[in-house]
């Protein structure tokens, strides 16, 4: 029986990289980081930002088109899968230079810039199309499926390369309205679960509460007033040696009270 040398896809590997030899020339995402450096008119985003004398550095909006566009290509619509994918993808790193924008951000571009995206969006992909770079599998999102990227579809009429900007158009209005449907019911679940945890949380320390000072009462202090009583501890399950270093420990601190009360006299007035 033949025999083959040992591999495994789930190992891990510490290599040097340069984000920039990620991104193979002739792809999709190289003529996308080209087109989007070099050639459109991004100047609406910059209308935007009013950060030059003061306030935060905001992200460019170059990377977060880069790493959204490349993102819908993949089929993905949701800003947080982007943002895993930006700490977890070689090319999503590389088309970011690595500087992995939380989700939320990317969700209030999108939510900000929406008509802007599809604009550039649409010009990306005609250039993309026309150079044979959008294969049958991409841009699939849930059953948004782009014009056919056939060459004999850019020697038509006028009319018919004009039906198929609006096609593509129409595709892309749907990519953008599924991404943004998807944060907004991604954030309420994050929202609902969080509430969900704090409403547990307070419960469990009302309950914590409520059986201390049914089973406790105030214990004298060395001048005689009530000692305050720590119940953060109240209910929390310890090792056998744990809890004999704990017993040990509260003996030690009573018996030590109770010395200094009998030997020591209290100050004259």
């Amino acid at each position: 029986m033949a025999r083959y040398k040992d591999y495994d896809y789930s190992q891990g590997k510490f290599i040097p990289i340069s984000f920039d030899k990620q991104i193979l020339h002739g792809t999709f995402e190289h003529t996308l980081h080209y087109l989007i450096d070099n050639d459109l008119d991004l100047s609406s985003f910059e209308l935007c930002y009013k950060n030059d004398e003061t306030g935060a550095p905001a992200y460019d909006p170059r990377i977060l088109l880069k790493i959204v566009l490349y993102a819908y290509s993949k089929g993905i619509t949701s800003s947080r899968k982007i943002a895993d994918c930006c700490n977890d993808n070689v090319v999503f790193m590389a088309l970011s230079a690595d500087t992995r924008p939380h989700f939320t951000t990317i969700a209030d571009f999108i939510s900000s810039h929406d008509q802007e995206t599809i604009n550039l969006f649409l010009e990306v992909l005609l250039i993309c199309d026309q150079m044979g770079l959008i294969g049958k599998e991409m841009f699939a999102v849930d059953g948004c499926k782009l014009p056919s990227n056939a060459s004999k579809e850019w020697s038509g009429t006028k009319e018919e390369l004009e039906h198929k900007k609006e096609k593509m158009e129409k595709a892309i209005r749907e990519m953008i309205s599924r991404h943004k449907e998807r944060d907004e019911t991604e954030t309420d679940k994050a929202v609902i679960e969080k509430e969900e945890q704090y409403i547990s949380t307070l419960k469990a320390k009302i309950k914590k509460i409520k059986t201390w000072l049914a089973e406790n009462d105030d214990k004298p202090g060395s001048k005689g007033k009530p000692r305050k009583s720590n119940i953060g501890t109240l209910g929390t399950s310890y090792s056998p040696p744990v809890k004999s270093k704990l017993l040990s420990l509260e003996l030690q601190r009573d018996s030590k009270r109770l010395f200094l009360k009998a030997h020591i006299a209290p100050a004259s007035c």
